[in-house]
């Protein structure tokens, strides 16, 4: 939602370059407060990790989502979210260690992807963009991808202090995206109070904050557990869509919605019993 309102007075790789350069910034004064340090870049092969995350985990989905955002509505990018399970749960089979697909995972991989597909096929969304509307559901699609590809980028990493990755991850974003804008977008005007509030906050909490708190649940607790977290974006990126943007959605989102869900639960059907069974009573 606040992406949305950002884009009244920024261009979108300006908007994106513009987060990651107030998070960077703020990480970095944390992390030198802390008496922390970036990673010795000496160690060639964590900056390449280093790199990985800041490109898939923010500068390339920011600037997505960020042009997406211009052709359909802030709740139909947020409900894309919902299908990063989806897209973790192959990788994290190749890639991370002791995460393999079973039978139960591969049933719910193809009723969230047939979610997926309905997601992105879905007609009249409310905005009369033409024919960049088809072009920019992949965008937000492809920034769900590019989320989960930085998940197990950030499970592979070699051991590192989180605030340190964190923050060294969000510096080299901000050094890819920020000439880019420049040249694409050049360089922007002054916004208006309301856009400067909104970019602050997208550079504090959902890019700084959020930042630090994904990079510590995805190395203790894995990727696969982390992105059990996008079963919430959906519903609110609805419900603020609504109460203050006046979005509206087609049924059919919905039936894409629960689609991706019903997938993600399958996949996830005994983290979400163990997590479902804390805090009952025993029984009788």
């Amino acid at each position: 939602m606040v992406v949305r309102v950002a884009l009244r007075d920024f261009a979108p790789l300006s908007l994106a370059a513009g987060r990651i350069s107030i998070g960077a910034l703020s990480l970095y004064i944390l992390m030198r407060w802390r008496g922390g340090a970036l990673p010795a870049f000496s160690d060639a092969r964590l900056w390449r990790f280093v790199v990985l995350v800041g490109l898939l985990s923010s500068a390339i989905p920011f600037a997505l989502l960020s042009w997406g955002q211009q052709h359909v509505p802030s709740a139909f990018a947020g409900m894309t979210m919902a299908a990063l399970p989806i897209f973790v749960l192959p990788l994290a089979h190749f890639l991370v260690p002791g995460e393999r697909v079973y039978l139960r995972k591969i049933i719910g991989f193809g009723v969230g992807f047939l979610g997926a597909i309905l997601l992105i096929g879905t007609n009249d969304l409310g905005l009369s963009e033409g024919p960049l509307e088809a072009t920019a559901r992949f965008a937000c699609v492809a920034a769900a991808f590019c989320y989960a590809c930085g998940s197990i980028a950030t499970r592979q990493c070699p051991p590192v202090n989180e605030l340190a990755l964190s923050t060294a991850s969000l510096i080299v974003a901000a050094s890819i995206l920020v000439p880019i804008a420049l040249v694409v977008d050049g360089w922007p005007a002054m916004p208006s109070a309301t856009g400067l509030v909104a970019i602050l906050y997208l550079g504090l909490i959902p890019t700084a904050l959020a930042f630090i708190i994904k990079v510590a649940v995805i190395r203790s607790a894995g990727p696969s557990f982390m992105t059990l977290t996008n079963y919430q974006v959906p519903v609110w990126s609805v419900l603020f869509g609504s109460l203050f943007l006046g979005e509206t959605l087609p049924a059919t989102l919905f039936v894409a919605l629960a689609l991706i869900l019903l997938g993600v639960a399958i996949i996830q059907a005994g983290v979400l019993r163990s997590i479902f069974s804390r805090g009952l009573p025993p029984k009788a």
